[in-house]
């Protein structure tokens, strides 16, 4: 990670085989503008390449939020349209995260609006504190989600659910999004770190080939009809025999 990156997100391996990414805008509720991006990319890049590295983690620094969404001070900023659009295709952070087979892990507080709430659809794992607040209210503001808001929600929650999150823009609170499945557990605010660690502890114990191929599984067969995912399944099921045969 280079050394400049450190005042607006931080990349730490608090113990063996975890990685973390701490959003450090606390003052803009963790907006994520274009330096952030380029930090959140090379942290990312970090995680997927270091082989001592099994599990990922995610969070927001200060008290308010896990992350506020894009910084809209930066809307309309770049250069021109095509330039922008040259830009996010050249690095493409939300894809990249989406292809990164060790499991990831939101640890999610207050707000998580907007880019904050795709950053954390984007993660395997996402666990809550109980004052966390949920919203892709991009339509309100004369724009649709685009860091894969409109298609991650869907496959996550009842579609109809998702579709009236999307189209409406409203926000919905901690206990909300455990009864649809947006997160998988929530918990005090004292007890969201050591929730999350303790769970990346231990994804980071497990033999970490087939977690990865289970996670790939998982990933490549979501959107094939279910006669092909089952024949995807058996050859990664085939190559993880085969990957642990002492012979």
């Amino acid at each position: 990670m280079p050394n400049n990156v450190a005042a607006i997100l931080t990349f730490d391996k608090p113990e063996a085989h975890v990685a973390r990414i701490t959003l450090n805008r606390p003052d803009v509720l963790n907006a994520v503008n274009l330096e952030m991006r380029d930090a959140l990319w090379d942290a990312l890049h970090a995680i997927n390449d270091d082989p001592d590295v099994h599990v990922g983690v995610i969070r927001g620094a200060g008290e308010r939020a896990f992350s506020a969404g894009a910084d809209i001070t930066e809307f309309g900023s770049a250069p021109s349209y095509v330039e922008a659009r040259r830009a996010r295709h050249d690095r493409d952070v939300w894809g990249f995260m989406l292809s990164i087979t060790k499991p990831m892990i939101a640890a999610v507080h207050g707000f998580a609006f907007g880019a904050g709430c795709e950053m954390a659809l984007c993660c395997d794992v996402r666990i809550a504190d109980d004052d966390a607040r949920f919203a892709l209210p991009e339509v309100k503001l004369g724009y649709i989600p685009s860091a894969g808001g409109t298609q991650l929600l869907p496959r996550t929650v009842p579609p109809g659910v998702a579709r009236e999150l999307i189209l409406t823009g409203d926000p919905i609170d901690a206990a909300r999004a455990l009864a649809i499945g947006l997160v998988t557990r929530v918990v005090p605010r004292a007890r969201l770190e050591a929730e999350a660690m303790a769970l990346a502890r231990r994804l980071a114990a497990q033999p970490q080939p087939p977690l990865r191929a289970a996670k790939e599984a998982m990933m490549l067969g979501a959107d094939l009809p279910l006669d092909a995912a089952l024949r995807l399944e058996s050859m990664i099921a085939a190559r993880v025999a085969g990957e642990s045969d002492p012979a």
